[in-house]
């Protein structure tokens, strides 16, 4: 079997920088490179309503919104098939199959989904009316997961390295299912994670673990240059660092992790040349002499140039909205043929594919004419 890859968004809001550096800008990387067989890119609205089913308005809106982001960021609808996880009815089928072979406990132990529970704050034992309950959903969505990832015999999925349980545990499934049906329908996925360490988890512009929707602290890949100046003019920094002269610290300092992140050589003799490379910067800040200003404006630079090209290609996809629709179609009818193929042989390992077996008909009708 040849490299299959499968990543994809909850369409809970736009596409920020942490999303492009954590797995979008290496999608598009791995496009370029051609080195796989079929590449499968997803809006995930089904999980989306896991914790947004009083507001399925946010979701219907934000598919539009992850599409644009997707097509702006470079992914092309001619080497990747982009789909909806909804227009796909057999991923929720293959979700039951996979429910019936995780235990809740084995669910509660997934570091994940804890995190995500906390976050949203889910209390798992919730029964007094004022405490917001767990829904069933939200609590199985590494279930569904699974289905989207075995849905296509998916080898390799690049995410951030907040998805590792998940993957694990789609692993476990493939595992078991393979197991009980004694059957090697299913492929063990491998995780992809990026080779920057510092783009798995990028902070928030709060210097919060980790840049949310939730908590404000993104920067969108469609933010105008006014919307980047001033994200990044407000920039957590270090709170030592009072005076240009104080020596400062790059460790946790929100600016220079970004600068990690983005920058590149080249940057320097265009937007700063006082200095050939990264490390300078961080040795100068260091020692003192070195004010955040100039820090935040340089990454502004950086930035703005990073996402020039995406906002223009925004720009002209904005103008033909139905097309872009049609992209999404046209992707979920070609992932729908390849789940079904999925569907049809894992019924086949699991016995439950009764009108297209030709000998349990003939042994039962051998048994009923006696």
């Amino acid at each position: 079997m040849g490299r299959i890859i499968l990543t994809g968004d909850r369409p809970t809001g736009k596409l920020h920088l942490g999303h492009y550096v954590g797995s979008l800008r290496n999608r598009v990387l791995l496009q370029e490179e051609g080195n796989y067989d079929r590449f499968f890119v997803f809006i995930a609205d089904v999980q989306a309503l896991t914790d947004n089913a009083d507001n399925p308005e946010k979701v219907r809106q934000n598919v539009i919104e992850v599409a644009l982001d997707y097509l702006s960021a470079g992914l092309d609808p001619s080497k990747v098939t982009i789909f909806v996880q909804s227009q796909i009815p057999q991923l929720h089928e293959m979700t039951q199959f996979f429910s019936n072979l995780v235990t809740v406990q084995r669910l509660q132990r997934n570091p994940t989904v804890k995190a995500e529970m906390a976050l949203r704050g889910f209390n798992a034992d919730a029964e007094e009316e004022n405490r917001r309950g767990l829904p069933v959903g939200f609590f199985t969505y590494p279930i569904s997961q699974a289905a989207d990832i075995c849905a296509f015999k998916s080898t390799t999925v690049p995410v951030g390295e907040d998805q590792e349980p998940m993957i694990e545990q789609c692993r476990e499934i493939v595992r078991s299912f393979n197991g009980t049906y004694n059957c090697d329908v299913l492929v063990e996925p491998q995780i992809l994670l990026p080779s920057n360490k510092v783009c798995r988890r990028l902070p928030g512009t709060d210097g919060k673990a980790k840049m949310s929707k939730s908590l404000g602290n993104c920067i969108y890949l469609s933010d105008t240059p006014e919307d980047v100046k001033k994200k990044v003019m407000g920039m957590f920094t270090d709170p030592g660092h009072l005076k240009v002269e104080d020596p400062g610290k790059v460790e946790g300092n929100t600016v220079f992790t970004y600068l990690d992140a983005f920058s590149e050589e080249a940057d320097f003799a265009q937007f700063w040349p006082d200095y050939a490379n990264l490390q300078e910067v961080k040795d100068h800040y260091t020692r003192g002499g070195l004010g955040d200003v100039k820090c935040k404006k340089f990454l502004l630079n950086v930035l703005n140039a990073r996402l020039e090209p995406i906002r223009a290609r925004r720009a002209e996809y904005e103008k033909d909205i139905p097309e872009v629709y049609n992209i999404l179609k046209k992707g979920s009818e070609a992932a729908r043929e390849v789940a079904a193929q999925t569907l049809w042989e894992m019924k086949e390992a699991m016995k439950i594919n009764y009108f297209d077996d030709a000998a349990l008909i003939a042994a039962q009708s051998a048994k009923y004419s006696k």
